[in-house]
């Protein structure tokens, strides 16, 4: 009877424990991942779109920030907004507010400095944490393979485990979201991620609230063949923003100009 049950739920068996170790090595190649990646300047393009009932557009907004390191941790200044340069006026006042913050960090004491940077680090790798705890608070199941981006990934799927308690703020809403995973197969970084919400979930405390049936949808792209970096992201769905806003449509977000800071990037100096 023994033989007939391994013969039977083997394969089931060891494909989950591979979901497992395959995801397991995917959230320790991101904590690795960061390292390289803090020496990144980019720009990022935030759209809001508000989509009707019939999913037609009715309004769309957008902002372009350029993010650039300076003295240590980085800087968004404004440079565009729906996709048009910014009016003489503002540019200035966003000048004149660059220029203020380079005055400030360049008086920092050695103490300060070393304080800003590492609230930062800090801020960096706890937005990582809950990828690290994706073994422990979902069931994982092998769903097959597929071409993404020019490579082969692993394609994984996610369901809330019975009777996982959050260990911290940042994994709150494991238990009421469900979702599916992209790893490339050949150093397992993860290329792709979609999340769907099983009942209503907050990011950032309460700054961003997500009704259910809501997606999440992120993809990252390989910059310089050395490091992971984000490409492109949806917010889908009935969202409300710091308890004011309602959206109902889209928050879409696409990172680019990507440029490593010892070399090609923009330098800030007065």
């Amino acid at each position: 009877m023994r033989a007939i049950f391994l013969i039977l739920f083997l394969p089931s068996i060891l494909l989950a424990q591979d979901a497992v170790e395959i995801v397991r090595r995917a959230a320790e190649l991101d904590r690795k991942n960061i390292e390289t990646a803090r020496n990144y300047t980019y720009l990022r393009r935030q759209e809001q779109r508000d989509i009707d009932s019939s999913g037609h557009v009715k309004k769309s907004e957008s902002t372009t920030l350029d993010v650039t390191l300076l003295e240590g941790s980085p800087y968004e200044r404004l440079v565009a907004r729906d996709d048009k340069p910014l009016p003489e006026k503002e540019r200035r006042q966003e000048e004149e507010k660059l220029q203020k913050s380079i005055a400030e960090r360049r008086r920092e004491t050695r103490e300060q400095r070393d304080r800003r940077v590492a609230e930062w680090e800090h801020k960096q790798e706890r937005q990582r944490e809950p990828m690290k705890e994706l073994p422990e608070a979902f069931d994982l199941k092998l769903a097959g393979e597929e071409s993404l981006n020019g490579g082969d990934t692993w394609v994984i799927d996610g369901t809330p485990k019975a009777g996982y308690h959050p260990k911290t703020r940042g994994t709150s809403f494991f238990p009421k979201v469900k979702f599916r995973l992209w790893i490339e197969k050949n150093a397992y970084h993860w290329v792709k991620f979609d999340m769907e919400s099983l009942d209503t979930i907050s990011f950032g405390g309460i700054l961003v609230r997500m009704a259910k049936g809501s997606h999440l949808t992120a993809e990252n792209a390989r910059i310089n063949n050395e490091v992971w970096l984000p490409k492109a992201a949806i917010l889908k769905g009935s969202i409300r923003i710091a308890l004011v806003k309602v959206l109902r449509g889209e928050m879409r977000f696409s990172f680019s100009d990507y440029k490593k800071f010892q070399t090609d990037s923009r330098i800030v100096t007065p």
